[in-house]
């Protein structure tokens, strides 16, 4: 029988949430969706030291904003609960001492001072990368180099130790990785990796293999400046004995800046107008992104491509749409440039795919905030004619803010460049006969106008833009008919009679 498909999201509780973890939740849920496999949330809150108050949280309310839905966690629960790693201490240290038992790991009693000392002798001879390896061991303060007789004597007065992994000396460590295919590292170029720490608490080494074995995790989904510590993982699993258990690796490429010269930061995010996360960290609210008007599949939808290539030109997908494409073997090995330009194209698309209705609601915010009261089929209205300008949701309000508030400046270089005080008469009767107009829609204003124009012989560009700043204060806008339908009979007509005054004193 196949297994079920089990992955895991196992950030750690250090910080706010960045875009390359929250990539690593997404290619987690889009393969467990597709294979209808569960999703698992666990908190690697082993370095204590690092911790951060409310950061697990952020990582749940950010995922929430994705629709990153999570089967089992430290937030839902579960079968194998808990699921913070510092709740699980005492299943760690039963772990650890199986390998010291089998003599893959030992006790390493050395000072941080004399740990320093012996990495700078080792610079000082010419090694430029100095290790606690299977050279080095053999001359340091631990159950290997020492007695049994020295080291029980060091356990029984309680001197601070931790215990590595005791790596074998030239074994080839071979793993099919499912986006760089097989890699290979020789044991010889790797260091003795800490598993247990002073503290009584596991590294991420012991831990995330004790807890992937024990939740039956079946692929392993991270970032690929993980790659290094993998053959240590898979030397872990084959001395528990796990080796058909280990679970199949994924290392993703990094996330580089626009400029593709190095590793996306957080910072940059900012830089970028890009923050994942709020900037009042203790308010936790969802991200920088949410606030600004990024919706929320359209977000899913740029950083699904951030690394991974659909088949086609297609780039414009729905959350569904994603996960029945997803593959691992799409997801490319070199850095994914991070391209804030694409990612404001992609969230303008999404918007443009919503309907007024849909719209409307999300406007609520935005509306709220500026004091707008409104009746609700007069916003979907707006919504509608203003989402093919917007990218951001609260776009609809600041580039149409003419729909629910008068014009607060007109443009006077077109007025100047357009307006003939001698033609006010024409266009006070032009302004008469629109409102003559009984049923105002936009095919039945603009047949009204344009019969007029020719029975006096206006062109259209000696009235259009003058409508347009009439009726919006500048050159920008959706069709003035369309605007003028939406605004009604009364507000278009008081506005263009307000503007022919407005127009004579500007000249």
């Amino acid at each position: 029988m196949e297994k079920k498909v089990r992955l895991r999201y196992a950030p750690s509780p250090t910080g706010a949430q960045h875009i390359g973890g929250i990539r690593t939740a997404l290619f987690n849920y889009l393969f467990v969706k597709k294979h209808g496999g569960e999703l698992i949330l666990r908190s690697e809150d082993t370095d204590q030291s690092r911790f951060v108050e409310g950061a697990e949280e952020f990582v749940i309310n950010s995922c929430k904003y994705a629709g990153i839905e999570f089967d089992e966690g430290i937030h839902v629960g579960g079968p194998y609960a808990p699921y913070r790693q510092s709740e699980r201490k005492d299943i760690y240290k039963k772990y650890v001492q199986q390998l010291i038992d089998n003599g893959n790991a030992y006790y390493a009693f050395d000072t941080p001072e004399e740990l320093e000392e012996m990495r700078n002798r080792m610079i000082t001879e010419g090694n430029p990368s100095p290790a606690y390896d299977h050279i080095t061991r053999q001359y340091m303060k631990n159950s290997v180099a020492l007695s049994q007789d020295e080291v029980e004597k060091k356990l029984v007065n309680n001197e601070p130790y931790v215990i590595r992994i005791k790596m074998p000396r030239n074994e080839e460590i071979k793993f099919n990785d499912l986006i760089r295919g097989w890699v290979t590292f020789n044991s010889s170029q790797l260091d003795d990796k800490v598993l247990f720490k002073s503290d009584g608490m596991p590294t991420y080494h012991l831990a995330n293999v004790v807890d992937d074995y024990l939740m039956k995790i079946t692929h392993v989904v991270r970032g690929e400046e993980w790659l290094p510590s993998a053959p240590t993982h898979v030397m872990t699993y084959k001395f528990f004995g796990w080796e058909n258990e280990m679970p199949q690796f994924a290392h993703l490429p990094l996330i580089l800046k626009p400029e593709g010269n190095g590793k996306l930061s957080k910072r940059d995010g900012d830089k970028y107008g890009f923050p994942l996360y709020a900037l009042e960290w203790k308010e936790q609210n969802i991200s920088g992104l949410k606030e600004k008007g990024f919706l929320p599949e359209a977000f899913i939808n740029f950083i699904a491509l951030l690394g991974w290539h659909p088949g086609g030109d297609k780039e414009i997908f729905t959350k569904e749409e994603l996960i029945q494409e997803f593959s691992f073997e799409r997801v490319g090995k070199s850095g994914a440039r991070f391209d804030p330009e694409k990612a404001k194209w992609i969230n303008q698309q999404h918007i443009k795919m919503k309907s007024g209705v849909e719209l409307a609601e999300l406007l609520q915010p935005t509306l709220q905030k500026n004091n707008v009261i409104a009746d609700t089929a007069y916003i979907i209205k707006v919504c509608e004619l203003m989402k093919d300008r917007a990218v951001f949701i609260p776009d609809l309000y600041e580039f149409g803010y003419y729909f629910f508030n008068d014009i607060k400046s007109y443009d006077t270089e077109t007025i100047k460049k357009k307006w003939k005080p001698e033609r006010t008469e024409i266009f006070l009767q032009l302004i008469a006969t629109i409102d003559t107009v009984d049923n105002f829609t936009e095919q039945n204003i603009e047949a009204v106008v344009k019969a007029f124009m020719t029975e006096y012989k206006l062109g259209m560009g000696e009235v259009m833009p003058l409508f347009r700043v009439a009726l919006a204060g500048g050159l920008q806008g959706p069709p003035v008919f369309a605007m003028m339908d939406v605004l009604g009979k009364k507000k278009s007509v008081a506005r263009l009679q307000f503007a022919v005054e407005k127009f004579n004193t500007l000249q």
